[in-house]
């Protein structure tokens, strides 16, 4: 059966990130994408101009059209822009409880513009948080969740994924991607197992994006997979490739996107 995925994010016009990241990753990874928009970004691949935020209560509508007519197999949850909409959100996903929830705490571009209120990152941890299956913060969003310093190794990283799992999240995926060195390794605790994910870094400048990808690849492969860990270590090969291929691409003059149909487009 073709797995239904819904993307609850932002819309980037460039196509690099957002809702526009997530339908062609689902697509990509033999998923039918659906989209539920909550703010309207204008921004390219050298930054964000401006954000126009919807009513949180037409979120709620879109929430309502999806899950009242069409049979939804994974959620994955990014950009929430402010408190209303992270409220209304975690509001609809305790009344449908849709079995896998892939909770991204998108907080900053890649460009380093802000795409969260400050006062919503408090809605994400106390209502949010406890309804992943698995949330894949960096290590300043983990940061800023957990209010301390970001962590700088991976003795730090277990710390950090330790005490966001205690917040609640079913599992936490802990991207370690800002630390430096030859592999881009993240760690995914569930609570009881320890996994690490090794993968070369990619001499790239075109990143836009990458952890959406990630994270709807997450939500795509878990209703096609045995369980958690597979699914987590599929969604970052498929990253992984999708970045070695981005150079392919020539969009924009900033950070560029990744090459999302890098395996289709021969």
């Amino acid at each position: 059966m073709i797995p239904n995925l819904l993307s609850i994010a932002g819309s980037d016009p460039s196509g690099g990130a957002g809702i526009q990241a997530d339908l062609k990753t689902f697509s990509a990874l033999g998923g039918y994408g659906m989209a539920v928009v909550t703010a309207l970004t204008a921004q390219n691949t050298r930054g964000v101009r401006g954000i126009h935020r919807p009513p949180a209560a037409f979120v709620a509508d879109q929430i309502d059209a999806i899950f009242e007519d069409i049979r939804v197999d994974s959620v994955k949850v990014g950009m929430l822009a402010t408190v209303e909409i992270a409220e209304v959100v975690a509001d609809r996903l305790r009344r449908y409880r849709p079995r896998h929830v892939v909770l991204d705490p998108v907080m900053v571009a890649t460009s380093g513009d802000p795409l969260l209120t400050t006062d919503a990152v408090a809605t994400i941890r106390s209502r949010l948080l406890p309804l992943a299956s698995v949330t894949t913060p960096n290590l300043p969003e983990a940061a800023l969740l957990l209010g301390a310093t970001p962590a700088r190794d991976l003795a730090g990283m277990r710390d950090a994924a330790r005490a966001l799992h205690r917040l609640g999240a079913q599992a936490v995926l802990l991207k370690g991607g800002h630390l430096s060195g030859d592999n881009s390794d993240d760690l995914l605790w569930d609570g009881t197992a320890e996994h690490i994910l090794t993968a070369p870094r990619i001499a790239t400048a075109a990143t836009h994006g990458t952890g959406c990808t990630l994270s709807s690849a997450i939500a795509a492969l878990l209703p096609q997979s045995s369980d958690l860990a597979a699914a987590v270590a599929k969604a970052k090969a498929f990253v992984t490739d999708a970045l070695r291929s981005a150079d392919q691409l020539t969009v924009g003059l900033g950070h560029g996107p990744v090459h999302h149909f890098h395996d289709l487009w021969r």
